[in-house]
Protein backbone atom coordinates (compact mmCIF):
# COMPACT_ATOMS: atom_id res chain seq x y z
CA UNK A 1 0.00 0.00 0.00
CA UNK A 2 3.01 2.29 0.23
CA UNK A 3 3.26 5.23 -0.06
CA UNK A 4 -0.28 5.36 1.34
CA UNK A 5 -0.40 5.22 5.14
CA UNK A 6 -3.39 3.56 6.77
CA UNK A 7 -4.15 4.06 10.45
CA UNK A 8 -7.26 3.81 12.61
CA UNK A 9 -8.46 5.63 15.70
CA UNK A 10 -10.76 3.52 17.90
CA UNK A 11 -12.00 5.78 20.67
CA UNK A 12 -13.82 4.78 23.78
CA UNK A 13 -17.01 6.45 24.92
CA UNK A 14 -16.82 10.20 24.40
CA UNK A 15 -19.15 12.72 26.01
CA UNK A 16 -19.72 14.69 22.86
CA UNK A 17 -22.04 15.62 20.06
CA UNK A 18 -22.98 12.05 19.08
CA UNK A 19 -24.53 11.42 22.50
CA UNK A 20 -26.36 14.75 22.70
CA UNK A 21 -29.47 13.52 20.90
CA UNK A 22 -30.02 10.48 23.10
CA UNK A 23 -32.37 10.52 26.07
CA UNK A 24 -30.63 11.74 29.24
CA UNK A 25 -31.42 8.56 31.19
CA UNK A 26 -29.90 6.34 28.47
CA UNK A 27 -26.88 8.59 28.14
CA UNK A 28 -26.18 8.66 31.88
CA UNK A 29 -26.63 4.89 32.23
CA UNK A 30 -24.13 4.26 29.42
CA UNK A 31 -21.69 6.82 30.83
CA UNK A 32 -21.89 5.33 34.33
CA UNK A 33 -21.20 1.85 32.95
CA UNK A 34 -18.22 3.09 30.96
CA UNK A 35 -16.77 4.99 33.91
CA UNK A 36 -16.87 1.79 35.91
CA UNK A 37 -15.26 -0.26 33.15
CA UNK A 38 -12.39 2.03 32.15
CA UNK A 39 -9.10 2.30 34.04
CA UNK A 40 -9.25 6.11 34.22
CA UNK A 41 -12.90 6.07 35.42
CA UNK A 42 -13.95 8.87 33.12
CA UNK A 43 -15.17 9.55 29.63
CA UNK A 44 -13.00 10.89 26.87
CA UNK A 45 -13.42 14.30 25.33
CA UNK A 46 -13.72 15.20 21.69
CA UNK A 47 -10.48 17.19 22.04
CA UNK A 48 -8.61 14.10 23.27
CA UNK A 49 -9.75 12.07 20.28
CA UNK A 50 -8.82 14.94 17.96
CA UNK A 51 -5.31 14.95 19.46
CA UNK A 52 -4.95 11.25 18.56
CA UNK A 53 -6.00 11.99 14.98
CA UNK A 54 -3.57 14.93 14.74
CA UNK A 55 -0.78 12.66 15.99
CA UNK A 56 -1.45 10.21 13.17
CA UNK A 57 -1.59 13.03 10.61
CA UNK A 58 1.69 14.53 11.75
CA UNK A 59 3.75 11.40 12.38
CA UNK A 60 4.74 10.20 8.93
CA UNK A 61 6.39 7.02 10.23
CA UNK A 62 3.26 5.52 11.77
CA UNK A 63 1.32 3.17 9.50
CA UNK A 64 -0.78 0.08 9.90
CA UNK A 65 -1.64 1.05 13.46
CA UNK A 66 -4.75 1.37 15.58
CA UNK A 67 -4.76 3.94 18.38
CA UNK A 68 -7.10 3.31 21.29
CA UNK A 69 -7.73 6.59 23.11
CA UNK A 70 -10.17 4.85 25.44
CA UNK A 71 -8.93 5.55 28.96
CA UNK A 72 -7.64 2.01 29.35
CA UNK A 73 -10.90 0.27 28.45
CA UNK A 74 -9.13 -2.30 26.25
CA UNK A 75 -6.77 -3.20 29.12
CA UNK A 76 -9.42 -4.10 31.65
Amino acid sequence: MAPVRVNVVSPGTVDGNLWAGRPAADREAAFAQYRGDTLLHRLGTEDEIAQAVVFLFTNGFTTGSTLYPDGGYTLR
